[in-house]
């Protein structure tokens, strides 16, 4: 680890979170769904550059809430019922996606 590495280490959670909002604001909308109780995979390239972050939220019912985020510019996101039947879908910025899924009502 470089020494910048090592200053991450042990520090809350919510001086780190603030700290990316502060450089990279759009991130707000992804710890938003994280305090929503929503969990989330990072996948890499060979290279190990991140390619894409996968995220998603199951409701009691049986619902499922997906998004998919690659770039700020470029997020989708969706919404299954219990049958794995598309309900609503959204493509488009980080923001604007995030927004529509936390939009969305309680599913029924």
């Amino acid at each position: 680890m470089g020494s910048g590495e090592w200053q991450t280490v042990g520090r809350h959670t919510a001086q780190v979170d603030a700290e990316a909002v502060q450089a990279y604001p759009q991130l707000q909308r992804l710890i938003d769904l994280r305090e929503a109780g929503w969990t989330f995979v990072h996948r890499f390239t060979d290279a190990g550059e991140l390619r894409q972050i996968n995220g998603m939220y199951a409701w009691p019912d049986g619902h499922v809430d997906g998004v998919r985020i690659r770039a700020t510019t470029e997020a989708a996101a969706v919404r299954w019922n219990g049958a794995g039947r598309v309900l609503w879908e959204k493509d488009g910025g980080l923001v604007e996606v995030v927004d529509g899924l936390l939009a969305l009502p309680v599913p029924s």
